[in-house]
This record gives C-alpha cells, structure tokens and sequence, in this order.
C-alpha cells in the first residue's frame, strides 16, 4: 500500500493512493489539480523514505473535489455578572 505523509496548512495528513482526505481549503478551483510539494514520508511496501524535514523530489497529485464548510462552531459566552445592591423599601403609611 502506498501512502505519504504531506504536510498542508501547518498540519500533516496521511494521504493514501486511492482514498478522499479532507483537507483545510486549498487555493484551486474544484476539479483541479493540485500538488503537495511538502511531503514528509513516503511508503510504497516495504521501502520507506523519510525526509529531513522533507523530501525533495516527490510529489503528491491530487485532484481538488469540493469546497466544503464544517459545521458551525458554537462558542459559549460569558455574560456579564451585575452586581445589585439591595435596597430596603420603606413601608407606606396606610391611610384610610
């Protein structure tokens, strides 16, 4: 099985012959191709080459897919806390 290690904005994907990875967006249109030149590892069976920090004169092809969106991230927000003072209210005279 071949397979390489790329790296591609700051993060490093396995990236196997054959098979979809997700990746963060690239600067292609989709259906386009695109190389990664960074490539960290390479495997193909039993040879393995590891570069220092990559390897020169290998390149990963792939074809741009789809531009997707992630789901949402909700973030929590922190209310302010207000402090109140308490007040004591006078009782009213009953008139009558």
């Amino acid at each position: 099985m071949r397979f390489a290690i790329v790296e591609s904005g700051g993060k490093q994907y396995r990236a196997v012959e054959g098979r979809t990875i997700e990746v963060d967006r690239l600067p292609v249109d989709a259906g386009k191709k695109f190389d990664f030149e960074h490539v960290l590892l390479m495997s193909d069976g039993d040879d393995v080459l590891v570069g220092t920090p990559t390897i020169g004169d290998i390149l990963v092809k792939v074809t741009v897919v789809d531009h997707i969106k992630g789901p949402k991230i909700d973030r929590a927000t922190k209310t302010r806390t207000r402090l109140f003072s308490q007040m004591t209210q006078e009782p009213f005279p009953a008139t009558a």
